[in-house]
């Protein structure tokens, strides 16, 4: 039987990691990245579903602290509105250089 690679998750052309309650938005080589940390989880039957959510749009220069990479950072009721944020966030950083 083939093994077939696990395809990267992606959201509007852009990978997404996530690491327990951490989630990452963008690209490590770009110059900005997002850091959505979920803060809040609510079950709704057997799911555990996201209602707080921190967002940080960081820089990804590792010289830096890491509180000096924020660049801005907002908190969201729902990961919908969270990743909504996100996503205009990073293009208008990664567009303006």
């Amino acid at each position: 039987m083939a093994t077939k690679k696990a395809q990267a998750l992606s959201y509007k052309g852009r990978p997404l990691r996530r690491k327990d309650n951490i989630i990452y938005y963008g690209s490590m080589s770009d110059k900005y990245v997002i850091m959505l940390q979920i803060t809040g989880t609510e079950k709704v039957d057997d799911l555990s579903v996201p209602t707080k959510v921190s967002v940080q749009l960081q820089l990804t220069d590792p010289e830096l602290k890491s509180r000096d990479r924020i660049v801005k950072k907002t908190e969201k009721n729902g990961l919908y509105a969270a990743m909504d944020v996100a996503t205009v966030w990073l293009e208008r950083a990664l567009s303006a250089g």
